[in-house]
């Protein structure tokens, strides 16, 4: 066989079942919307409606959140449709390698990968920041040298709180799905509850007057202000990597990644209606603009909360991610892309080496390294996968098999699919050319290591060849 045929050689479904069915079916349509909460809902509902509504939108920034919600409604039906039809491991990874073909699933995968790691590195860094302000608060302040990324100039050396909520995380998921997702759950009702709480007593506050101009930056703003707060719901995806591990997968995928992405837009809406409302959207161009708003008001204890919830909002996030990425991982070891140790499953149903080799990476990016504009390499590797699962709806029904798989369906057949790839292809046009260049950087590493170890390890290859 050429490395043509190799190259775009397309997995079969029943395989990923078969490698698959070593997991334990546990999770409900409620878990994975918790999940999904947790990714979505982070830090950035404290934030980005602020400065966003200061610098790009005004109050106009209701109507930003609600286009970005849109445009990510009809990413969210493709994916649903692959997860209720292709209930396996690895998010659009797999999805790819069984539509496209392996260097395409590769490439979706290598993308997903950049997102996942650095996604959680960063957080990490923000978590161990509002951490070490929290217990300041009470007189405790830790060495600055282990309270920052490898930095001798500045006196820093490793960032110790970050390496260790990782390294927490991480034990806790391996330890038991049931029990992480159960702490999981429980931390994003809190975290929910901290937000209504905002909600509740930021609307004693409201003056209509702060709402206008409504769009002093024009309509142009608006759209502007969609385009940065459409990555506020990128989370959302990482709930389709579940997909080997959920109960009833057909009906429970779509009800947890669409019932993700309703819940969470409620709530960006709803924050940035309060917010925008209680303070002239001038003056809120700060860090923290939900704490900046109650302090305004003379709220201080509510606002304390509101802290509290920040690091709920990127506790949840992390445990998302970081189980996303072990399964991403494990995905790609199952198919002999990277090495196979990756691919193995231990007696508690858990991918424990690529847990392992998740925590070790992420702890060196979060605890180690400066991460700087990397982070917005976050943005392009989700595009690329959604802009991937859309087109690839497509594909998927023109596969005489898989289009006879009964599950979720998106509707407007073909407009929405197409529609929905040529809006994240939009997306990335907004996108820096230092972050174009990066990925650039990013994309022709992982060609070299599929093309030197990857082709060559294939396990779908390997298949064929006997």
């Amino acid at each position: 066989m050429g490395i043509r045929q190799r190259i775009f050689q397309k997995e079969n479904l029943e395989r990923y079942l078969q490698k698959d069915s070593q997991f334990e079916r546990t999770l409900s349509a409620v878990d994975l919307i918790a999940l999904g909460i947790g990714a979505v809902i982070g830090t950035g509902i404290f934030i980005l409606p602020g400065t966003v509504a200061a610098t790009k939108a005004g109050p106009g920034i209701i109507l930003s959140f609600v286009i970005a919600a849109i445009v990510c409604a009809v990413a969210a039906m493709c994916y649903a449709e692959f997860a209720s039809v292709l209930p396996v491991a690895g998010s659009a990874y797999s999805y790819g390698n069984i539509v496209y073909g392996e260097m395409v699933g590769w490439i979706i995968g290598w993308a997903l990968v950049l997102e996942y790691v650095l996604a959680v590195a960063a957080v990490a860094v923000g978590w161990a920041a509002y951490f070490n302000s929290f217990i300041a608060g009470f007189g405790l302040k830790l060495p600055k040298a282990i309270t920052g990324s490898f930095d001798p100039a500045h006196g820093t050396y490793v960032n110790l709180v970050a390496i260790l909520i990782v390294c927490l995380i991480a034990w806790i998921i391996d330890e038991g799905l049931k029990t992480s997702v159960r702490l999981n759950n429980i931390i994003v009702a809190v975290k929910l509850a901290i937000i209504v709480i905002f909600l509740l007593v930021g609307a004693f506050y409201v003056k209509p007057s702060n709402w206008s101009p409504f769009a002093p930056f024009g309509v142009s703003g608006i759209f502007k202000g969609a385009a940065v707060v459409f990555f506020a719901y990128l989370g959302f995806d990482a709930v389709s990597s579940s997909a080997a591990e959920v109960k009833n997968a057909k009906r429970n995928m779509p009800i947890g990644i669409i019932g993700t992405l309703v819940i969470c837009t409620i709530f960006y809406i709803l924050v940035s209606v309060v917010l925008t409302g209680m303070v002239s959207y001038k003056l809120l161009n700060v860090d923290d603009a939900v704490t900046f708003a109650l302090q305004l008001v003379h709220q201080n204890f509510v606002a304390g909360i509101v802290s509290l919830g920040a690091l709920a909002g990127m506790f949840t996030m992390m445990v998302t991610t970081i189980y996303s990425s072990s399964r991403l991982l494990y995905s790609i070891g199952r198919d002999g892309l990277l090495p196979s140790f990756l691919g193995q499953i231990n007696k508690h149903h858990a991918p424990k080496h690529a847990m392992i080799t998740v925590t070790i990476v992420i702890s060196i990016l979060g605890g180690l390294v400066p991460l700087g504009q990397l982070t917005n390499l976050v943005n392009i590797g989700t595009l690329i996968a959604f802009t991937f699962v859309s087109f690839g709806i497509v594909l998927l029904r023109r596969n005489p098999k898989l289009n006879q798989i009964k599950g979720f369906r998106v509707p407007f057949y073909p407009v929405l699919p197409v529609v929905s790839g040529l809006l994240c292809l939009f997306m990335m046009t907004q996108l820096s050319m230092e972050t174009w260049l990066a990925s650039l950087v990013w994309f022709v590493l992982g060609l070299i290591i599929y093309f030197s170890y990857g082709v060559h390890h294939s396990k779908m290859n390997q298949d064929i060849t006997k």
